[in-house]
């Protein structure tokens, strides 16, 4: 591995301050990390040293700078890889001592650990050595010379599988997401349905390769060549490694776009603001003018994880290729979407919802995924609106069925169960709390007795003999516990509207 290598690992993120071609091209024998002001007698020949610059002081002795790099000259060093967590950047004095002993600096930033440096490192060492025997095992030099090429200037996805493969006769490869939606294929490999990529995914047969980016469980991209065999394993994994490679610049590429989808749900989720601002947001998302708006509020049940609801949201809106939206993660495991659309009179957005929400809660069983869409709104006024719709169909479905997944619409809300569970939830305690309070109060021990009385009373249409049944009591004891309750919560169970004011009070627990 040489030295180059680690300014083209796009995960790393590092940066060239200085060194020239000869420099960069030097091989890479290991790894040393370091803070000592003199550490000569730790380095070897051929290493890279990693170091915080915790020696280095802004107002210090310019010194022990010279002491430190020329330590790594004598040493035989090839590179310095300098943190910025320290001190912000990379001294300028430091820089200067490195171009005159003519050791090669890069640039380490914050996020990036000195763990995953030396990993990649020695990851690559061990890779190399592992196909030395058999090296038809390895993608040709020039293959990838042309692959680098081609990922410098931005390649889509289908291209890079094409050159990748070409010269293994170009066999069929998908690449697709967890829940079956081909993000790109070469020339010979055949469409493929979004459920049969999920079974292939799952099944015995083919191979298949998680591509490793900065991804969820929902977004995770994999390769899958339908035929045993047919691609030598480390070839395979080169092509991912340069697939993750694509991912992370198209990663960096649409950050703006991000940050303007973020902007958007900000302005529809605002309780108040300016109709103006909120059609800007929309136009810098290049949803502005649309026939139609539709919002779309999904919850993963991770409430510490708003990602997974942003990731599964977004993974299952790319599947429906025909609409144009902007999406973004909120509070608490909640993430809304903004659609733009033709209209839609017949709730075409949630019947192409319900049937790719399967293949996304395959992605993760235990997950309890669920949207809310509303209807559709013709103004940019009415969006905040169509936000309050979606989360009570969302706060339905999740009452309707809290352990799976589902898609709800506002007018998917059949019951009195699924009207209630869009109340928040402080309401819904003042209202229990009003209606049910003296059957509630601790210390009572007849309560639980008088609530579930009620529960099986009301549930059996106020009969007498079939609460008693079920109850397995005499009659006389039913009719002396309702008049207890009704004594207790004023209310006259002869009458429907009282009834109602029970069975909903009930349903608030």
């Amino acid at each position: 591995m040489q030295v180059d290598h680690l300014l083209r690992l796009d995960r790393l993120d590092l940066s060239l301050v200085w060194g020239d071609e000869a420099l960069l091209g030097q091989e890479i024998g290991g790894v040393t990390a370091t803070d000592l002001e003199d550490p000569a007698r730790f380095l070897q020949a051929g290493e890279i040293v990693l170091s915080g610059l915790v020696w280095w002081a802004r107002d210090g002795d310019p010194v022990k700078t010279e002491r430190f790099v020329s330590a790594l000259r004598e040493a035989g060093a090839v590179a310095l890889l300098a943190g910025e967590e320290t001190h912000g950047e990379v001294p300028a004095e430091l820089a200067d001592a490195c171009r005159s002993h003519r050791i090669a600096l890069l640039a380490v930033p914050a996020h990036t650990s000195f763990r995953a440096i030396t990993e990649a490192v020695y990851l690559r060492q061990w890779g190399e050595l592992s196909r030395r025997p058999t090296d038809h095992y390895a993608l040709p030099e020039n293959v990838r010379v042309d692959l680098d090429r081609a990922l410098e200037r931005g390649a889509a996805a289908a291209e890079l599988l094409d050159l990748a493969f070409a010269h293994l006769g170009t066999p069929a490869c998908h690449l697709l997401t967890g829940s079956g939606r081909t993000v790109a294929r070469t020339a010979t490999a055949p469409e493929l349905p979004a459920r049969r990529a999920v079974e292939a995914l799952r099944g015995r047969h083919g191979t298949t390769v998680r591509i490793e980016a900065d991804d969820s469980v929902f977004d995770a991209w994999y390769l899958h060549l339908p035929e045993d065999d047919h691609v030598p394993p480390r070839i395979l994994h080169e092509i991912g490694e340069l697939v993750g490679r694509h991912r992370r610049r198209q990663a960096r590429r649409t950050a703006p776009r991000r940050e303007a989808h973020e902007e958007l749900v900000t302005r529809v989720s605002a309780a108040y603001g300016e109709v103006n601002a909120l059609e800007e947001a929309l136009r810098s998302c290049g949803l502005a003018d649309a026939a139609a708006y539709t919002v779309v509020v999904a919850s993963s049940g991770n409430a510490e994880d708003r990602g997974d609801a942003a990731a599964a949201l977004t993974e299952a809106l790319h599947h429906q290729r025909a609409v144009a939206f902007a999406a973004a993660g909120r509070t608490e495991g909640e993430a809304v979407a903004v659609l733009a659309h033709e209209p839609d009179p017949g709730g075409e957005v949630a019947a192409r919802l319900r049937e790719v929400w399967p293949l996304l809660h395959a992605c993760r069983p235990g997950a309890a995924l669920h949207a809310g869409v509303s209807d559709p709104v013709r103004r940019p006024a009415d969006l905040r609106g169509a936000l309050a719709q979606a989360r009570y169909a969302l706060a339905g479905a999740r009452a309707t069925a809290p352990a799976a997944a589902g898609v709800a619409r506002l007018g998917d809300l059949a019951d009195l169960r699924t009207l209630l569970a869009g109340i928040p939830a402080d309401v819904r305690a003042v209202y229990l709390d009003t209606v049910l309070g003296p059957l509630l109060r601790a210390g009572r021990s007849s309560n639980a007795t008088l609530l579930e009385t009620l529960e099986v009373f009301l549930a059996h249409n106020c009969s007498w003999a079939r609460t008693a049944e079920a109850l397995h009591l005499h009659v006389n004891t039913v009719h002396y516990r309702i008049d207890r309750i009704q004594a207790l919560t004023g209310r006259d169970l002869s009458r429907l509207d009282h009834k109602l004011d029970l069975r909903a009070a009930l349903l608030c627990r």
